[in-house]
């Protein structure tokens, strides 16, 4: 079963990008995320979602 929240490094891994960009991503509102916890965790539907408006942006 794939993975249906990431942590920051794990985004990051995904992602090809630092920790610290997932983290200023996260800061900016740029990367929905959910906090379980202590914890705070990026869903999978967050990262496609953030490619998208990636792509869109490239696109207009």
């Amino acid at each position: 079963m794939d993975a249906l929240l990431f942590t920051a490094e794990e985004a990051a891994e995904l992602l090809k990008i630092s920790r610290c960009k997932v983290y200023d991503l996260l800061r900016n509102h740029d990367l929905r995320s959910v906090k379980i916890g202590g914890s705070r965790r990026i869903p999978r539907s967050a990262l496609e979602e953030y490619v998208a408006r990636l792509l869109d942006t490239e696109a207009a």
